[in-house]
């Protein structure tokens, strides 16, 4: 039988760091009621010049070198995000590209803050399914271009990307159970309204500030609490495991009250639960890839571990997965070879990079024969033809 293994992980975090009391001055929030009522104390946020693609690009450099894989050994980039470089092309493209991946497919997917998890177990069943062998799987978001930055939400978001390598084989482990489920009636609790093709960028959408993002943190709160409770325990049925055999509980990095609520309704003691919103605040679909990277850094996985990860977020949508480690964490950093094979491959893809660029370009200025122009030319209407 075929599984997917997690067998490379990486992070990213902008290095500019925003806390409650710097918002408190800018944004007019306040400091102490953030900290208490959600555990968020700060967040990352990107650089001007950096967008989502630039971040997911250095968390899968990481998990890369991790999995001591070559870009073109991966078949497949999926990159789950809300926040895009562009509507298209696709986020994934521009990571594929940033690698020099040049055997892979790529796509985005979104579906909130579960988009890891959805992403997650759509490589794992491509990789079951014996379409694929390696699948890169990331999260970013840049969260901090779609909020408006004096409205009381800019402190509940950060920036981040995270990412994981999966490799088939037939060792056991991997997926062992999960649950996905959507309510779309609740899509007006966190959304962001301008800029779509229900309402397109105009001034009048810009007047009324639909270009940010909106959210309604008390219902979003309550379905959250009740979705990551549900969707474990279905998760866990799966599985065919009971809540006493999860050696680590990893939930949606979104507000501390909340994930004590849900680990208490699962039962899951403090201690097997992992909390880091203090640090990086809601990271959206980054938030269980870097949680999860934390914990390897932690040590607070080993093989054979079971680890349960649950989220939910706009659409509305929520997730679960019940993982089982099977992969050694590294002992000691890799070799000084395989370190300059790694920045080879770097080379390489920036030049591979630049040499189908110039490629695209001259694609556009060659001369082309009579059939190209038939099929890529409307000819214009001649006298007579036409009204």
């Amino acid at each position: 039988m075929i599984n997917a293994h997690i067998i490379g992980w990486g992070k990213y975090l902008p290095s500019k760091v925003i806390t409650n009391a710097e918002l408190a001055q800018t944004a007019g929030i306040d400091a102490e009621w953030v900290t208490n009522r959600t555990g968020i104390e700060q967040r990352h946020i990107a650089d001007p010049k950096q967008a989502s693609a630039d971040m997911a690009a250095q968390a899968a450099h990481a998990a890369l070198q991790v999995a001591d894989l070559s870009p073109s050994q991966l078949d497949l980039i999926v990159v789950a995000t809300n926040t895009p470089d562009y509507w298209f092309p696709a986020t994934a493209c521009l990571v594929q590209d940033a690698l020099g991946a040049d055997h892979a497919g790529a796509f985005d997917l979104a579906a909130g803050c579960s988009g890891f998890l959805y992403a997650l177990v759509t490589a794992e069943q491509f990789i079951r399914g014996g379409a694929y062998r390696n699948i890169l799987v990331v999260g970013v978001e840049t969260v901090s271009r779609i909020i408006d930055w004096k409205n009381s939400i800019c402190a509940y978001f950060g920036d981040g990307a995270g990412a994981v390598v999966l490799t088939a084989s037939d060792q056991p482990g991997g997926l062992l159970g999960f649950a996905l489920s959507s309510d779309g009636s609740g899509g007006d609790l966190l959304k962001l309204p301008g800029g779509g093709t229900r309402y397109g960028i105009t001034q009048e959408v810009i007047d009324q500030g639909l270009q940010y993002g909106q959210m309604d943190g008390r219902a979003l709160y309550r379905y959250g609490l009740r979705a990551m409770s549900w969707l474990a325990q279905r998760a866990l049925r799966q599985a065919r495991l009971e809540i006493k055999d999860i050696d680590l509980f990893i939930p949606h990095q979104t507000n501390a009250t909340l994930i004590r609520q849900v680990a208490e309704r699962l039962h899951v003691p403090s201690d097997k639960t992992l909390v880091n919103v203090a640090r990086y605040a809601n990271l959206s679909s980054a938030a269980i890839p870097v949680s999860l990277c934390d914990a390897i850094e932690q040590k607070r996985i080993v093989p054979s571990n079971h680890v349960l990860l649950t989220a939910f977020g706009g659409g509305l949508t929520s997730a679960a997965v019940v993982w089982q480690w099977s992969q050694p964490l590294p002992k000691r950093p890799a070799s000084v070879v395989r370190r300059f094979w790694h920045a080879v491959w770097d080379a390489q893809a920036a030049f591979r990079s630049r040499f189908f660029r110039l490629e695209h370009q001259l694609d556009t200025i060659a001369p082309v024969d009579e059939g190209e122009i038939e099929e890529t030319q409307v000819p214009s209407p001649t006298k007579g033809e036409g009204g």
